[in-house]
């Protein structure tokens, strides 16, 4: 985030007040006394080790993370380093509702087309990694694609924050294309490369515009020495301060160039030459005073936390934000429920150390509701001890309906296709769904890229449609938790004219224990059942709707005519 700095005895005023380190006292030990290369490599032993979380499920933790401070309207404001528009976290509504309502869209900052291999992604921890993922809005997203950051030349998308045009010459890497953030937004992009550049030196990084694979630099020259000038014009905000610590709350990790704002320099930058020492950094003392009375803000005495409603025998996960300072002994946790709401609720832990809460002004406890019966259930989550005077307790419910029986959906041919987008459509769940998840494939750059898009209708419009590159979509519903099979896939050619641009794939493959099965509509020819080396396996005079294929373990590639290759593994 962009800060007006008039001198650099502001800035380190400004870096001390607001305090930069918020982690635990030898968390960064290994650093100390290294430079250049050996720092980076010890930079990635302090924070490659972490929890890889669920990729759909990272609106619940940026509920917390990417989220302004102040309400807006008496609502939370998604904050969106994308575009400028107003996304709200309405009440009742969790993180993925509200995703799904606003039809925002996950976005990895460090595209994951870039490290791919043999036509997949590769699905690595960085594909669900917090430091690389952030919330978009839709249309800034399907508009930046896998392109490189860079100075745009000439925009052909501009929303007053994201640019994404030609590149200017010296940039992109060989891209011909370039995203470039608003200028508020271009230091925490340049952390965010310089994180993902350190932890993941070693990925298969199968496009090179602005990496490559060995332990140093990784990063291009062109690409670090821009990232550079961008962090030292935007320098570390409280924004990224405050994201810092939530996230390693949920995913166990911190960015260290937001804790030490100058460690990029040591390592790409104009002080390579020199030893980085803890001891010198700005803000490196991670225990801050106690000012105050203990003291818990939040949550207030008697209100509720719900989960809503959830299949029986499933598990859903919620936060409940304790806010506090000042502690001067660890927060008790103590779930208390009676008869057969004993076990239903459970708490991550039973005790919080007071340097937490006081370090980060706060902690999100996370609270899982797991029945093993229908039926509605309550506890209480009680907090005591800590120094206050007097114990907190919030009501917890759930309810547990029975499972669901899942339909499969029928995707219909897309409306009005242009050059640049078309609307796809699909048929309405037979009951209620919690949401669509449609899935578009599409090939660039001579890798295959698949993105999967929430929503709350049965059509979704895409904006971005290049005519020269083929696509699919297809589509599957969630309702409690449970996704049903995906639908038919509907292929969208390349334009040879307006007419005949989409058809319906002929068959489809469903993966099933020790094999899979074919869904189509009549009798199919020309199935093609090969090993991973390319040696033909089986050729199918014809196969049938539902017809069950069993294979012994290894892995397998089915082709058809006009039908994607598939990849099954058979265990």
């Amino acid at each position: 985030m962009k800060k007006q700095i008039l001198t650099l005895l502001v800035l380190f005023l400004l870096s001390a007040s607001s305090g930069f380190a918020g982690y635990k006292e030898s968390y960064y030990k290994s650093m100390d006394g290294k430079r250049g290369r050996d720092l980076k490599i010890a930079a990635k032993q302090c924070v490659q080790r972490h929890t890889t979380l669920e990729y759909y499920e990272l609106p619940n933790y940026w509920q917390y993370s990417d989220v302004y401070p102040e309400l807006y309207n008496g609502s939370k404001r998604w904050w969106d380093m994308y575009s400028d528009a107003i996304y709200l976290i309405r009440a009742g509504q969790s993180g993925k509702s509200s995703f799904s309502a606003n039809k925002m869209q996950r976005e990895h900052s460090v595209p994951k087309s870039w490290w791919k291999q043999a036509g997949s992604v590769e699905y690595t921890p960085a594909y669900s990694d917090m430091w690389n993922l952030y919330p978009s809005d839709g249309a800034a997203n399907q508009a930046k694609l896998n392109y490189p950051l860079g100075p745009v030349q000439s925009a052909k998308y501009n929303n007053g924050v994201t640019k994404v045009g030609t590149t200017r010459a010296g940039f992109g890497g060989g891209s011909a294309y370039v995203f470039e953030p608003g200028d508020q937004y271009k230091g925490d992009f340049a952390r965010a490369f310089f994180y993902m550049a350190t932890v993941y030196d070693d990925i298969n990084w199968v496009i090179n515009y602005m990496f490559q694979k060995n332990d140093y630099p990784t990063l291009r020259d062109w690409a670090f020495n821009m990232l550079l000038d961008w962090a030292r014009h935007d320098p570390v905000s409280q924004k990224e301060i405050d994201r810092n610590n939530v996230v390693e709350q949920y995913q166990g990790n911190r960015n260290p160039f937001v804790d030490f704002p100058e460690l990029a320099e040591y390592i790409w930058g104009t002080r390579t030459s020199e030893t980085f020492y803890l001891s010198e950094q700005v803000g490196s003392d991670p225990t801050p005073p106690i000012t105050g009375d203990p003291e818990i803000t939040q949550p207030v005495n008697g209100e509720s936390l719900d989960f809503g409603q959830i299949a029986v025998g499933g598990t859903l996960t919620r936060v409940l934000q304790i806010v506090g300072n000042n502690l001067t002994e660890p927060l008790s946790v103590r779930i208390v429920a009676s008869g057969a709401n004993r076990g239903v609720f459970m708490a991550e832990t039973t005790s919080i150390p007071a340097a937490t809460m006081n370090q980060n002004q706060g902690y999100l406890l996370n609270i899982t509701y797991h029945p093993e019966a229908i039926g509605t259930h309550e506890a209480k989550v009680t907090l005591y001890d800590g120094g206050i005077d007097a114990s907190i307790a919030v009501t917890l419910k759930g309810e547990a309906l029975e499972r669901p029986e899942m339909g499969v959906l029928t995707a219909f041919e897309p409306t009005d296709l242009t050059d640049n987008g078309y609307t796809a459509h699909w048929s309405e769940a037979p009951g209620i769904a919690d949401y669509y998840l449609i899935t578009r494939v599409r090939t660039i750059d001579g890798n295959e890229e698949s993105d999967s898009y929430e929503t709350g209708e049965t059509s979704y419009t895409f904006s971005d449609r290049d005519p020269a590159v083929g696509e699919s979509y297809y589509v599957s519903y969630s309702r409690l938790g449970i996704m049903s099979e995906q639908s038919n896939s509907i292929y969208v050619a390349p334009d040879s004219g307006v007419e005949d641009l989409w058809q319906e794939s002929p068959l489809r493959i469903l993966w099933l224990e020790g094999g899979f099965m074919v869904r189509c509509e009549g009798d199919r020819t020309g199935l093609v059942i090969s090993d991973y080396a390319g040696r033909v396996i089986s050729t199918p005079a014809t196969v049938t709707d539902g017809e069950i294929f069993l294979l012994p373990p290894g892995v397998y590639v089915i082709s058809a005519p006009a039908m994607r290759p598939v990849k099954v593994i058979v265990n």
